[in-house]
């Protein structure tokens, strides 16, 4: 009887593998997966064992369906399975029983018996599947050792390889999805699954060339992380770039490239890489399938520029302020300080700045990303000449990344008035500014100016025009030929 229930339990339990993956990647550290499940149903109730899912599968997520709409599939009941077999989940399934451990002494094996007391491992409380739902986000459990009791004697450490039993009923050696699903007609489906995963990222890296004039050469990659303990094989992959809202408690990286406006490496073809706005956000597909291993980065090239204009802008943002003194601090505090701001930054900063545009031979929308800046040297060899990184850029906007400080062009700042009428909410403040340069050709220097003091401010004297960048912040273009310093003095009256 018991063989008999077993055999007509069969025909009704079937196990599936899924096919034809696809993954969009967020830059937040998740995916959503969709693959192709091959069922053969029968009308009414079936029980399904799906053991191709990610480790990392959020299980509320699920969505099973006929794509062709021609069936009605209803997912009655799930259960998700994380705990493939391991040491750890064998030594919580054999806790209380007493098993052989294999003992190496020099060149003899030998085999002693001990009983698992206590299996040791991650504890994992309640608590934290409440505050963590997702497996991604949780904070790492404590452990807690194991204790084993060989010849009457409590031990915190295993005797030696443990020898366990065979696999026995409910074991498993891949996560798991048991279903329970209700259809209304009997036969074969190709049903698509599609659920979000964590474990996986991506970011975009750009390496810019500058050769011997101000043009820049621009490859960019996109590196892809899987962490999902899930392999894809010949998977189609989209790379969602944007904020996207995604609840989580802690936030969860693909670089590509190609040809834009042309063709890469002088050869023709589709790019590796498009992109199309979607919805709030722009969506780059890789054009060729491709494999992403377990534990694994990968990285294509997505954009390919050659001969971009670039400008080069030099900086002096000349207060220096130690911002761990006014931690805390409010408005009135900082306006009524009179330390605040007069310390002097002697750096002046390298900028780049281009454009993303058509006739600049770019127009792609760019993901944020880490820019690196090499520079050709006389003898054709790169040097690498510095980094920052962009954050997500429309098309035909403006980009402006920090290089570093330049070594021959120095600034000084010096406060020469400071006078505070509280009585009167009067503050006048003045300032001298020496940027000089010591370099074979000219350069400009623009320097910036923070009024700082107050939202009421007017500039009561200056010794060369200046602009206004916005509410708080004034801008000098300063002119220096070869060798030569330039003086700047101005005075602001603040009022509130």
């Amino acid at each position: 009887m018991r063989l008999l229930v077993a055999v007509l339990s069969c025909t009704f339990i079937s196990s599936c593998f899924a096919a034809d993956p696809s993954l969009t990647i967020y830059n937040q550290q998740f995916a959503v997966v969709r693959e192709t499940v091959p069922l053969n149903l029968k009308q009414g109730i079936n029980q399904i064992e799906f053991n191709g899912a990610t480790a990392l599968l959020e299980p509320d997520s699920v969505m099973l369906r006929d794509p062709s709409g021609r069936r009605v599939l209803r997912i009655l009941e799930q259960n998700y399975r994380a705990d493939p077999v391991s040491l750890d989940a064998l030594m919580r399934r054999c806790e209380g029983q007493t098993i052989e451990f294999q003992v190496r002494n020099g060149d003899k094996v030998e085999t002693v018996t001990g009983k698992i007391v206590r299996a040791g491992g991650a504890m994992q409380p309640m608590s934290a599947r409440v505050a963590y739902p997702n497996a991604y986000a949780m904070p790492q459990p404590p452990m807690m050792q194991a204790l084993i009791e060989v010849a009457g004697k409590l031990r915190f450490d295993l005797p030696g390889v443990p020898l366990f039993p065979g696999l026995g009923a409910g074991m498993i050696l891949k996560p798991t999805l048991d279903w329970t699903i209700e259809t209304d007609r009997a036969g074969a489906v190709d049903a698509e699954l599609a659920y979000v995963s964590g474990g996986f990222d991506w970011t975009a890296d750009y390496n810019l060339v500058q050769g011997d004039s101000s043009a820049l050469d621009i490859i960019g990659w996109v590196t892809m992380e899987n962490r999902s303990g899930k392999e894809f094989e010949n998977a189609r992959v989209k790379l969602m770039a944007g904020d996207v809202n995604k609840i989580q408690t802690q936030p969860n990286v693909i670089r590509a490239g190609g040809a834009i406006g042309g063709s890469a490496n002088g050869m023709p073809g589709a790019p590796p890489v498009t992109e199309k706005t979607f919805d709030e956000y722009h969506l780059y597909t890789l054009q060729r399938p491709v494999t992403i291993h377990d534990r694994e980065t990968k990285q294509v090239e997505f954009v390919r520029a050659a001969g971009v204009k670039s400008d080069v802008i030099y900086i002096y943002d000349g207060a220096k302020i130690d911002t761990t003194r006014y931690q805390g601090w409010n408005p009135d505090m900082i306006r009524n300080d009179s330390g605040y701001g007069a310390q002097s930054n002697p750096k002046v900063w390298v900028m780049r700045e281009f454009v993303n545009s058509d006739a600049n031979h770019l127009g792609m929308p760019l993901p944020k990303g880490k820019v690196r800046f090499y520079r050709r040297d006389t003898d054709a060899r790169l040097e690498f000449t510095g980094e920052d990184s962009i954050d997500h850029t429309p098309k035909d906007e403006k980009i402006r990344v920090f290089t570093g400080a330049a070594f021959d062009l120095t600034g000084e700042r010096r406060r020469t008035i400071f006078q505070n009428d509280m009585g009167r909410r009067i503050i006048d403040e003045a300032f001298e500014i020496k940027v000089r340069n010591h370099k074979k050709e000219p350069v400009e220097v623009r320097v910036v100016e923070h009024l700082y003091r107050g939202a009421t401010w007017d500039i009561s004297t200056s010794s060369m025009p200046y602009t206004k960048t916005d509410s708080q912040t004034i801008e000098f273009r300063a002119p220096l030929p070869p060798g030569e310093e330039k003086t700047i003095t101005y005075a602001a009256h603040y009022t509130w």
